[in-house]
């Protein structure tokens, strides 16, 4: 008795742009074209970015089909346990096809980039939502029974191509289809669009393939990095006196808060975060461990985002410059940019000078027409020459931030947090440490700081509570438990749990 004959069945998962429509048709015209039959449909969804698609190609002889007395029944689905070939266009798209069951240890080759492109959940998430890439592999590496993975994002950039043409050259290299080279070029060439780029990016990856390399090529350690030597002598300053002052392993914190601080407002700012670090310096530490996160985290706090440093980030010339990149514009061709801006009532009170402000705020008239004219928000063309000098004016606000009622809860918030680090580091420093790590919970514009503030608050009022005495295991849970659900719930049952309610 002879074994049934079965189709080749290949699952594309891909996200919109990315040319998984034009890989799931370049597979099916090759099989058409070197006696196949061939289906493909395709599957959108939106697990994951509003854009990911499975599509799904099966592939049968023909001739076999004819012995068979007839035309084949091929299926519209990819089914669990039941996948030949896996082709994903980033790492987590990997990661989701083991979830749904498509890889399988026996009989599944998967071929995937390992870039990420992270999704609206790792991105919208409290702390740092991100998935582990590492763990994301290993676990993809034992679901699969040979596991075909590099950039390909970067190798598609190299080449002037796509990560379709990448994906479709690693198939061809990797030998599980009974096609030749010629014939996955052949196909290529016969679709008669970008044809030089994608038989490039297609060679590459063939090779790569053909030379059995299933993972990325061995980490160098980066070499020390040079310390910064400015031209202006006032910055050049700020980094001798931190060289001078603070012990070696904190310069790397320390030095991109002065970057970071100097191009949020000023150089006076960036004395002033010295200054406060100064003061932590001289704290009871362990491995400098305080020093390190307070830097890091003060960093952050001191350049909190307002409606100036919103409109600043959105106007930079490095931000067009990647949005181009990542929409792949060509010469000649046009890229429009459109923000939608909802600034409430609040943030626009805080981005005036203090006086100005605190009068609208609690102003009549004037109130109801500034709440009226931002009810709907508005959709701003950055890249058109009336957009771009509109944020370009909110940016230019920064020059009175320190005059601002923003600026003063600000400022009275991290003397606050900074008096708490100080009071607890001699009798409990690695409880100061997870203290430090608690301004975590200050992050965002408008809804999201005013959320993570709220948790903030209530956490600060738990350690007011329990003072010195609170474990630092303690702290660190209830701060998790806050980054875990911005609606308070989960930090409200750890706040039961220890009886800090």
């Amino acid at each position: 008795m002879t074994n049934k004959v079965q189709p080749i069945k290949i699952a594309i998962l891909a996200m919109g742009g990315e040319g998984g429509g034009v890989l799931a048709d370049w597979i099916v015209d090759m099989g058409e074209a070197n006696g196949y039959v061939a289906q493909t449909t395709s599957v959108p969804g939106v697990a994951q970015r509003t854009g990911a698609t499975i599509y799904y190609v099966e592939l049968y002889p023909d001739a076999q089909a004819h012995a068979d007395g007839g035309r084949p029944v091929l299926a519209l689905m990819p089914l669990p346990g039941d996948v030949d070939v896996v082709l994903a266009s980033e790492l987590m798209e990997a990661g989701r096809a083991v979830q749904r069951g498509l890889v399988t240890r026996d009989r599944t080759t998967l071929i995937a980039s390992t870039h990420r492109v992270f999704s609206i959940a790792e991105k919208s998430a409290m702390g740092d939502g991100r998935v582990d890439s590492e763990q994301l592999l290993a676990h993809t590496a034992r679901a699969a029974k040979r596991f075909i993975r590099f950039d390909m994002a970067q190798a598609a950039e190299a080449s002037g191509s796509v990560i379709s043409a990448v994906l479709f050259g690693t198939l061809a290299g990797s030998g599980v289809l009974p096609f030749g080279r010629a014939q996955f070029e052949a196909t290529i060439e016969s679709g008669g669009v970008g044809v030089k780029p994608s038989l490039k990016a297609f060679g590459a990856a063939f090779d790569r393939a053909q030379d059995g390399d299933d993972g990325e090529p061995a980490k160098v350690a980066p070499a020390a990095t040079p310390a910064p030597q400015p031209r202006h002598p006032a910055v050049r300053a700020l980094v001798e006196r931190v060289q001078r002052d603070f012990p070696l392993p904190a310069h790397d914190f320390l030095l991109e808060g002065v970057r970071r601080l100097i191009d949020y407002q000023d150089l006076a700012y960036a004395g002033l975060y010295l200054d406060r670090m100064a003061a932590v310096a001289k704290l009871p530490d362990d491995a400098h461990r305080l020093l390190r996160e307070t830097a890091r985290h003060l960093a952050l706090w001191m350049s909190y985002e307002d409606t100036a440093r919103v409109a600043a980030l959105k106007t930079r010339a490095t931000r067009f410059e990647r949005v181009h990149g990542e929409a792949g514009v060509q010469p000649g061709q046009l890229l429009a940019i459109h923000e939608y801006m909802h600034p409430r009532l609040q943030e626009i009170c805080e981005t005036l000078p203090g006086g100005l402000g605190r009068w609208l705020m609690h102003s009549t008239l004037p109130r109801k027409i500034v709440e009226r004219f931002t009810q709907h928000g508005r959709v701003i063309r950055t890249s058109s020459l009336r957009g771009y000098l509109m944020l370009r004016m909110v940016a230019a606000c920064k020059g009175w931030r320190r005059s601002t009622m923003r600026y003063a809860d600000e400022n009275r918030r991290i003397e606050e947090w900074l008096q708490r680090i100080a009071a607890t580091a001699p009798r409990n420093p690695a409880l100061a440490v997870e203290l430090a790590q608690c301004q975590r919970l200050v992050k965002g514009y408008s809804d999201t700081h005013e959320r993570g503030l709220r948790n903030y608050d209530t956490v600060m009022r738990a350690f007011e509570r329990a003072g010195a005495a609170l474990a630092p295991a303690t702290l660190r849970e209830l701060r998790d438990a806050a980054l875990a659900d911005e609606h308070g719930h989960k930090l409200q049952a750890a706040l039961v749990q220890h009886a800090l309610a």
